[in-house]
């Protein structure tokens, strides 16, 4: 009889964990370029209305969101750095993983352009010359999925970044694009987050559309076999309204200034 009491009660317990871990609010880790451009602004309230899923967004480095979700810190990740994300999930901490959108990263400098960065034919000698002018180069320096691809273009230039006029910041887009106007140096920023700071701005747009700068993101939910006490079930509608007709029209139809920002991508992945 004793046997069966415990046992009706741990399962009274499991039962009770799953419920309070789906109706809590739903974490989730997402980079600064998303934050910062506004669009989980314009997003995220109607998923709350039609769902009823409380969001909290914690806005990091692409790095530091797959730690965070590496350690059950949060439920869900918005990211966009594949080698990463592909060890995120071959080692078991993300599952249904999907394509949500896309846009370009660009480089960006001075009005007059020292480094000559506006006339050369691809971003890695728009790198190289930048190199060799050492002129200022203001790098994220924090892990994110801007500033992994930044390092991976500078590899696929033959150079390694050092020096005075290679400065790592450690902050997030739009700081690190301040810090450039400031210095009247060069970076290297998504798309989505240039167009939401411009205005702001003295430095310009001076090189773009190379495929190397391509830049997609992707939605993962934490696997729940890792961590139990995840709101997996959050995370399913999340992920299910993010890659859904009505959210990637809004996604497409998402501008400032009458500038797109992002490119809807959902399609079957994994």
């Amino acid at each position: 009889m004793l046997p069966r009491y415990f046992s009706v009660l741990i399962a009274a317990f499991l039962i009770a964990g799953q419920a309070s871990a789906s109706d809590s609010p739903l974490r989730l880790a997402t980079t600064t370029s998303t934050a910062n451009s506004g669009l989980l602004d314009a997003l995220l309230p109607r998923f709350t209305s039609e769902t009823g899923v409380e969001i909290h967004t914690i806005a990091v480095g692409t790095g530091k969101a797959l730690r965070l979700g590496r350690e059950g810190d949060v439920d869900i990740v918005l990211v966009h750095a594949r080698a990463a994300e592909d060890a995120f999930v071959e080692a078991g901490y993300g599952v249904d993983r999907a394509d949500v959108m896309y846009n370009d990263f660009i480089i960006v400098g001075p009005k007059s352009d020292p480094a000559g960065a506006a006339s050369k034919d691809s971003v890695a000698e728009v790198l190289q010359s930048i190199y060799d002018s050492k002129q200022p180069f203001i790098s994220r320096g924090d892990d994110s999925g801007t500033h992994k691809r930044e390092l991976i273009l500078w590899q696929s230039a033959g150079k390694t970044p050092a020096g005075g006029w290679y400065r790592e910041v450690g902050q997030g887009m739009g700081k690190t694009l301040q810090i450039a106007n400031e210095v009247d140096g060069y970076t290297m920023t998504d798309r989505g987050t240039w167009l939401a700071y411009q205005s702001k701005l003295d430095i310009q747009l001076l090189f773009e559309d190379d495929p190397p700068l391509f830049n997609p993101y992707r939605i993962i939910a934490v696997n729940p076999a890792r961590h139990p006490d995840v709101n997996y079930t959050g995370s399913s509608k999340l992920i299910k309204w993010m890659t859904a007709p009505e959210a990637q029209k809004m996604i497409g139809e998402f501008k400032i200034k009458g500038q797109q920002l992002f490119v809807p991508s959902a399609v079957d992945s994994n």
